[in-house]
């Protein structure tokens, strides 16, 4: 006799003590590579539900709940720091030139006031830092706007272009200069200014779910620690394989994952954010002081 259909259950319904992965931000851009690379390698890409995505697109889902992990950019994270905790050591940032974190000019950043700058980035963090750097240390009000990441469309309605990720890579390496324009790059016009290294994005927990599941957001942790550690040891490698299916050579990706980009957060990465936060906060949405909350390390496995 058959089973009465409410005894019946759909097959692609999981039972209830089905595991559940917890879901995890990725960054579609380059600059992130070497933090996923490594999760095949180790073992670990199979424990995670992977969402790939934009800075913006991400920080997004990560605050509305849709993510329990994941990349957040600085600006987002300072503005939900209650809701979120940041996982210690592992950031994107870098501690002078960044290579894909760019203003592009056709003249000199002094005389950009008034005129029009097109912003082509995903993200908020590199948008508000070009404006603090081309406000407060060059000294200009342009008259900003938004429009897709693309340089020459770009330039043909503005002056100046604010630029991150693969697009700007692209216009370090050759294409400013093969349309005589000059390149800025904004990690290191931070560093000159302030000193200090520059965070464009934290990990991040959301805190329900690091008190729920302390234990896999721990391994989650380790994971990407390990992950991190692994591609900038085999960074060659890394470059090598990436430099297959993208516009760039490995060499000049190899350098780009081990020298450009900051891939820690300790001290001075820490202190850079709290100076960023102080200098933007009076119209960002968050207090000057706000406080970076780290995962604490008694959530982490001992000897694991």
């Amino acid at each position: 006799m058959a089973a009465p259909d409410a005894q019946k259950r759909e097959p692609d319904q999981p039972e209830e003590n089905t595991p559940v992965r917890p879901r995890v931000g990725h960054i579609q851009f380059l600059n992130c590579v070497p933090l996923y690379w490594g999760l095949a390698r180790t073992g670990n890409l199979l424990d995670l539900d992977l969402t790939k995505d934009t800075p913006e697109k991400l920080s997004d889902q990560l605050v509305g709940g849709s993510l329990d992990i994941g990349p957040i950019t600085c600006v987002e994270y300072l503005r939900n720091a209650d809701d979120l905790l940041v996982m210690p050591d592992i950031a994107v940032g870098s501690d002078g030139p960044v290579m894909s974190c760019l203003i592009v000019s056709k003249v000199p950043l002094a005389d950009l006031d008034g005129r029009r700058v097109a912003l082509g980035s995903t993200s908020r963090t590199s948008v508000r830092l070009a404006r603090l750097l081309l406000e407060e240390r060059e000294g200009v009000r342009p008259d900003y706007f938004s429009c897709p990441p693309d340089l020459s469309a770009m330039l043909a309605e503005a002056d100046a272009a604010v630029l991150i990720g693969d697009p700007a890579l692209r216009a370090y390496l050759g294409q400013a200069a093969d349309l005589g324009l000059t390149v800025h790059d904004l990690g290191e016009m931070w560093k000159e200014w302030t000193g200090l290294p520059f965070v464009f994005a934290v990990w991040a927990v959301r805190r329900e779910f690091a008190e729920r599941r302390p234990e896999l957001t721990a391994a989650v942790h380790r994971a990407f620690l390990e992950s991190r550690d692994l591609s900038l040891v085999e960074a060659a490698k890394v470059a090598e394989q990436a430099a297959r299916w993208e516009a760039f050579g490995a060499d000049v990706l190899e350098r780009y994952f081990s020298e450009a980009l900051d891939f820690s957060l300790g001290e001075r990465q820490l202190a850079g954010v709290a100076e960023f936060a102080r200098r933007v906060a009076h119209d960002s949405g968050f207090a000057p002081d706000v406080a970076v909350r780290l995962l604490e390390p008694t959530a982490l496995p001992v000897g694991g």
